[in-house]
């Protein structure tokens, strides 16, 4: 019920989603990564994703389920109503506050116009998207993306399948390099 702990909490299960996505840790996908903001003010993303071209994308995993835990231990239809509406309502409350961050305005990032919000519970994120249809949309419409420990793997994985290619293409362009500079030494060599 605590928020620190529920925070320190999704950070773990986010931790262990980045591990199995595949990405190199520290050179595809940063923990904790602090950015200043133009104002001078640090902030300090739960995750920073690294894309290929210089871009980043942003991960926050902070969100209250202190209403979701009491949503999932009530006894009454009344209380089931008045916690199903709190938990909307701490989503939704946490879209907002992440969209007014603005992290696509920041000097270090390169990011797309959207944020990813993470929700550790895939139950969690189902029953609010349940209670209120349009939850997703408005949160996309503040270019907030809330994704599951499910779909945020399968993003993750999807970006680690990029950075593969990447790299495959940056070896060729390697190999053509050094092949023409073994060719010219070749021709030389031929014409001395």
């Amino acid at each position: 019920g605590n928020n620190k702990k529920q925070g320190n909490w999704g950070e773990v299960i986010l931790e262990k989603v980045l591990e199995r996505s595949g990405l190199v840790p520290d050179r595809e996908s940063r923990l904790q990564a602090s950015i200043t903001g133009p104002d001078g003010i640090r902030m300090q993303p739960d995750a920073v994703i690294d894309l290929p071209d210089d871009k980043h994308l942003i991960v926050d995993s902070t969100v209250s389920l202190v209403a979701y835990d009491r949503l999932v231990n009530c006894e009454t239809d009344e209380e089931r109503k008045l916690f199903s509406k709190a938990h909307v309502e701490s989503i939704r409350g946490h879209v907002n506050g992440l969209s007014s961050k603005n992290y696509h305005d920041l000097y270090q990032i390169n990011s797309p116009d959207f944020v990813l919000l993470f929700i550790p519970i895939e139950s969690s994120f189902s029953i609010a998207v349940q209670i209120d249809a349009e939850l997703f949309n408005d949160a996309w419409d503040k270019r907030v993306v809330i994704v599951s420990p499910s779909t945020l793997l399968a993003t993750l994985r999807t970006i680690a399948s990029m950075w593969k290619q990447e790299r495959q293409n940056r070896n060729v362009l390697e190999i053509a390099r050094l092949s023409g500079a073994m060719y010219d030494k070749f021709v030389g060599f031929v014409g001395d």
